[in-house]
């Protein structure tokens, strides 16, 4: 339990109501989208870049694409969390 405080802290913040969880979900849900507005910068740079050098531009359309599926799994995962330390279901 210790191990998820760290890596979600945001989740296990002290909520005492219904307005605490949506601001908690909004904040993931914001954090996912800076994410893959960056990685979409990123990916259109790799697109320049595979213009030039083919291979190069590909293998970092890979790593962009494994880092915004590890972004997206964390965002759910984070408010799925918070939901349930919310319900009690997770003890703080």
């Amino acid at each position: 339990m210790e191990t998820l405080k760290k890596i979600f802290p945001l989740s296990f913040k002290p909520m005492k109501s219904g307005a605490d969880l949506a601001i908690g979900i909004i904040i993931y849900v914001v954090a996912g989208i800076i994410g893959a507005v960056l990685l979409a910068v990123a990916g259109w740079l790799a697109g320049i870049i595979g213009g030039i050098v083919a291979f190069l531009g590909t293998l970092i359309g890979i790593v962009l694409g494994a880092i915004g599926a590890i972004i997206d799994v964390y965002v759910i995962a984070g408010i799925v969390i918070q939901i349930l330390v919310f319900t009690k279901v997770i003890k703080e």
